[in-house]
């Protein structure tokens, strides 16, 4: 799927990277108009910025060059590295978000959004196991993009990981919970990414994580109780990325 053309639109809201992008964080805008939310991108009070914001009706606007570092991801961490901001490319997304009345992404801008990604992806090299939600990276303080983000599309268009296994046995783990089940769950989300380290009880951390794991890639529920169907989702994503780790994975998705 080809990229629409970039509009320029400048923001002096950046610095200089240290290294090359390995990784794309999408957000949403979480502002009542896209307009808003251009402006205060490129608001050099507000001290924010992202590489690209996505209208709503398919225009691709480009704030900071790629191989600057943008303002993006604010507090965050991702595989023990807590300046994503260094290693990532951001991507808004015009959506009012939870607070302004949420909705579905229109699918010009759905497409719009992939045929950036496909145009990012040939000049960085970015793992879909790289490909992360803003809310993957900072889940004790950010939704976005949520849950109504069609991440399935992304990863059917050949962008991000995805899997659909079938539901796991046992009964949900939730807050309050402990044991040697916990413990694994906690250890499988350090392994994908997250900040999780194992303690074998279940805490509001944990919660918070679980909560966030399925808004990217369990959205039947977002309570951050880890039922049979979490559980095995996470299993299946960590499985594909340790395919893409490997390079084992195929162009099959």
């Amino acid at each position: 799927m080809s990229a629409p053309a970039p509009i320029d639109a400048p923001s002096p809201n950046f610095d200089s990277r240290t290294a090359p992008p390995d990784m794309i964080v999408l957000h949403y805008t979480g502002m009542p108009t896209g307009q808003a939310a251009l402006e205060r991108l490129r608001d050099p009070e507000a001290k924010v910025s992202a590489h690209y914001l996505v209208e709503e009706d398919g225009r691709v606007f480009a704030l900071v060059a790629e191989a600057r570092r943008a303002w993006h991801a604010g507090v965050s961490f991702w595989k023990g590295d807590t300046d994503l901001n260094a290693r990532s490319i951001g991507v808004e997304i015009v959506n009012p978000g939870h607070e302004h009345g949420y909705r579905d992404f229109p699918g010009a801008q759905v497409a719009a959004v992939i045929g950036l990604l496909s145009d990012i992806r040939t000049r960085w090299t970015v793992p879909d196991a790289f490909i992360l939600a803003h809310s993957d990276v900072a889940p004790d303080r950010k939704q976005d993009p949520g849950e109504r983000f069609p991440w399935r599309t992304l990863h059917a268009a050949g962008h991000g990981l995805w899997a659909e296994p079938l539901a796991a046995p046992g009964e949900p783990l939730g807050p309050g919970d402990e044991g040697v089940g916990v413990f694994a769950l906690q250890a499988a989300l350090k392994r994908l990414g997250y900040d999780s380290p194992p303690s074998g009880r279940y805490d509001e951390q944990t919660r918070i994580l679980i909560t966030a794991f399925q808004r990217h890639w369990a959205p039947h529920r977002l309570d951050g109780v880890a039922d049979g169907e979490t559980r095995a989702r996470l299993m299946g994503v960590l499985r594909a990325a340790a395919g893409y780790d490997l390079g084992l994975a195929t162009e099959a998705h």
